[in-house]
């Protein structure tokens, strides 16, 4: 089970973005990082293309970039703050995140 999730409110805490929040779009588990909506915004230029019959002008693209997952904190949905993740079992045997600050489930 990860730390992060998709969907997951986070919270930057290095980088040019610090103390930026935003929505987690994706997790890239093989590289360790995840894309966070309004976060690390990068600018790509692309060449103008032939698409069928259509011409499609050379323009400048942006976009989110990932960013590391040690440099994102997970937001509490209870307490509102930037906090560390622990896990344990439920009652029924399911594994659920929890908030080490205020013990509420994330999940």
């Amino acid at each position: 089970m990860r730390r992060i999730k998709k969907g997951d409110q986070v919270e930057v805490i290095a980088g040019k973005d610090l103390g930026e929040r935003g929505e987690v779009v994706s997790v890239l588990t093989k590289d360790n990082r995840v894309v966070v909506a309004g976060v690390n915004v990068a600018k790509k230029h692309e060449k103008a293309k032939q698409a069928g019959n259509r011409q499609i002008p050379a323009q400048i693209v942006e976009f989110n970039a990932p960013i590391h997952l040690s440099n994102v904190m997970l937001v509490c949905p209870k307490c509102d703050k930037r906090v560390r993740v622990g896990f344990r079992f439920t009652d029924d045997g399911h594994k659920v995140r929890y908030c080490k600050q205020c013990d509420a489930n994330v999940d």
